[in-house]
């Protein structure tokens, strides 16, 4: 049986969770669709799940754990009473009003829900190499989670790929446990802020391999080695490390809404200038699905507050009496 909800919230990062909590607080009964802990598209909780120690988020001088960070977000929600479901939206139609979404598959004959607001907050996910045996070696060596496989390198040599704030983070996490952490990037030069490069370049556990990227993982059950490439002279040479982390950038998760919702030429949903405001009247877009420049904790957030507002006036000039269930 479809239910009807003033607003669904489909995805859990900073951006979800925070304008769950705005939303909830509102007494507008939001439902979640967090995800999937299986799926790579749309993780319960977000990048966050993914991320080291978080030292820029206000309110914790000492800094906090990713998924530290957003079991509280999640908490919080949920006290205001946020009905999260960890459940991945399969298909959505935004072409009729009440909008519906589904959960059960895109062919089930009836939508799980219909809603009178969509905030969309799907995130983004990691980009890979696209070599062969990286897809077959991942979770045997091959990671894009410093936090969740760091402790299994212990005392091993290993390797990061990428030039951004997120390789440095990896990479100086990683010192915990490994006895060396090479980072391997393909210019000559970090992409990552002063203060991040500089602390990896810092580190005495890492060593920078510039202008290479790689080109083969070995191994047969886990990462024996790696082929690694110099863009400059077209050189290969064997780089002997059992563990890659790869942190090389994201792509957001849009592919539900193409040819409802407008994208921009990189894959972002577009949103109206100072709103979260969606081509789609009652349809709003917040964090990282829509945000290609910042990409940070705080600005997910503030942005989900953003669209809890925007959704909460919305529906006010546009259903006096929210829908009760």
């Amino acid at each position: 049986m479809t239910a009807k909800r003033n607003v669904v919230i489909i995805g859990s990062g900073p951006a979800g969770l925070t304008a769950a909590v705005y939303t909830a607080r509102a007494n507008l009964e939001p439902v979640v669709l967090e995800g999937e802990p299986s799926s790579t598209s749309d993780q319960p909780g977000g990048q966050l799940m993914l991320t080291t120690e978080v030292e820029n988020f206000p309110g914790f001088p000492e800094g906090i754990m990713g998924p530290d960070l957003m079991t509280r977000m999640r908490s919080q929600a949920e006290r205001f009473g946020a009905d999260i479901r960890t459940q991945k939206a399969s298909r959505v139609d935004l072409t009729v009003h009440p909008f519906e979404i589904w959960v059960d598959g895109p062919d089930a004959p009836e939508p799980t829900f219909r809603a009178d607001s969509v905030i969309v907050a799907t995130g983004a996910q990691s980009l890979m190499l696209g070599l062969p045996n990286e897809a077959r070696l991942l979770g045997f060596g091959v990671s894009t989670c410093a936090t969740c496989d760091g402790f299994f390198f212990r005392d091993r040599d290993i390797a990061v790929i990428g030039g951004g704030d997120s390789a440095m983070e990896e990479a100086i996490f990683l010192t915990k446990f490994a006895r060396t952490v090479r980072i391997i990037h393909r210019r000559d030069s970090l992409r990552a802020s002063h203060i991040m490069a500089e602390r990896a370049q810092a580190n005495e556990k890492i060593r920078f391999i510039w202008n290479s990227t790689v080109s083969d993982v070995i191994g047969k059950t886990s990462v024996e080695r790696l082929e690694v490439q110099n863009l400059q002279s077209g050189k290969t040479s064997t780089l002997e490390v059992t563990g890659l982390f790869v942190a090389i950038g994201h792509r957001p998760n849009t592919d539900l809404f193409k040819g409802q919702l407008d994208l921009g030429p990189d894959g972002y949903l577009r949103t109206q200038p100072g709103s979260s405001r969606t081509n789609i009247d009652g349809v709003f877009a917040c964090g990282d699905v829509q945000d290609s420049i910042y990409r940070q904790a705080i600005t997910a957030a503030g942005s989900g507050c953003m669209a809890a507002i925007d959704t909460e006036r919305w529906l006010e000039a546009f259903h006096h009496t929210p829908t009760s269930h």
